[in-house]
């Protein structure tokens, strides 16, 4: 009988660490977007210096 109690103990002792662990996830904002990661690679942005490097380029042509 006093194997039960033991794992009575162990048992809630486990769980205790996993809800700590569940707290501590949501907290560091593990659950907060869970659509964007999936979709991410579907769209295709242009690089930033790219962008920048072409309209600089454009501005200067047209300086007289």
């Amino acid at each position: 009988m006093s194997v039960v109690f033991v794992l009575v103990f162990v048992a809630i002792i486990m769980a205790g660490a996993f809800l700590i662990a569940f707290i501590w996830s949501v907290k560091n904002g593990q659950y907060e977007d869970t659509y964007t990661p999936s979709v991410r690679i579907l769209f295709d942005d242009p690089p930033v210096k790219e962008a920048e490097e072409i309209e600089k380029g454009k501005k200067e042509n047209n300086k007289p």
